[in-house]
């Protein structure tokens, strides 16, 4: 079973407006609300590949009943923790000449909460695969990841990572089955600016020297690299297309990645599929389809 962890979901209210202008009333063209977290957008794009999962994660208020809600029309299986403190986040998100978003804080987790969700994951099972992602509620000690990986280590799970600075670096000496950083953030962990494919895959390499088992690095236009546990290097281009919403693209990496992973436990493969399934994404005003990723696939591996 996939399980993923969202400590700070939302509701995605994406709206379109044409020119959007500071200090005036703006209107809209079109209004879209979604289920919103790195680890449900995971969730969502491997349920449109054909593979399910379990979420896990908090909620709270009207707004976190609308946001189950909204996931059980798509068909996904929730195991949420109800917060008796504040509500489900709402995060606004503006596509217009320029993408801005405003994210808001969500509820307050308590010690309590946090304890329940350890008696969640001590249910998990070797075999299965963990997906933590996303930044965490600033009431939550940053060593959350590195806590949770602690406390399964007994366990026989691949666990994968997508957070930033700390909160990634402290997982390392647990050995995650997957990292997942863009070279923005890989910079910032090593205090540089990173924009060759070369000091990526230097970067990333230092990372796998760290403790992680495969290191793959977005790049958005640019591409990506998976620095593989099997000790190739993986790269490729971004597939030709026009951006129409990057939101959730480094989500549908991480999902694509794990579901041409467990189709063959081909790296490479795998690679393949997470580039195709962000691009997609990023290519679509929802997340990614299965026909999307596989014309996309087709397209390009024809190409090659």
């Amino acid at each position: 079973m996939i399980y993923t962890l969202t400590f700070n979901p939302s509701l995605d209210y994406i709206v379109t407006v044409s020119d959007f202008t500071c200090g005036i009333v703006n209107r809209t063209e079109e209004e879209i609300i979604f289920p919103g977290g790195k680890g449900i957008n995971v969730s969502m794009v491997l349920k449109n590949l054909g593979f399910e999962s379990t979420a896990l994660g908090y909620y709270a208020g009207f707004t976190g009943d609308k946001l189950k809600s909204l996931l059980e029309e798509k068909g996904i299986r929730t195991d949420f923790i109800s917060v008796k403190s504040g509500m489900t986040r709402i995060n606004v998100k503006i596509r217009s000449n320029q993408e801005s978003e405003i994210n808001a804080q969500g509820p307050a987790i308590s010690e309590e909460d946090i304890q329940k969700l350890y008696e969640k994951l001590d249910g998990l099972v070797d075999g299965d695969i963990l997906v933590m992602a996303g930044s965490i509620p600033a009431i939550m000690p940053q060593t959350i990841y590195m806590d949770i990986m602690k406390h399964l280590q007994e366990k026989k799970l691949k666990i994968v990572v997508d957070a930033t600075k700390e909160l990634l670096i402290n997982v390392l000496p647990f050995c995650p089955f997957l990292i997942k950083p863009n070279n923005y953030e890989l910079g910032e962990i090593f205090h540089v600016e990173i924009k060759e494919k070369t000091d990526v895959i230097h970067y990333a390499k230092q990372l796998q020297e760290k403790g992680a088992r495969n290191v793959l690095v977005s790049m958005a236009g640019e591409g990506a690299v998976l620095v593989a546990e099997d000790g190739n290097v993986y790269q490729a281009e971004a597939p030709k297309g026009t951006v129409i919403n990057s939101v959730g693209a480094g989500d549908s990496m991480v999902a694509g990645f794990l579901a041409g992973y467990l189709e063959e436990e081909n790296y490479e493969k795998a690679f393949k599929m997470g580039l195709y399934t962000g691009s997609a994404s990023a290519f679509s005003k929802e997340l990614a389809t299965k026909e999307e990723v596989l014309t996309l696939w087709d397209t390009n591996e024809k190409n090659r």
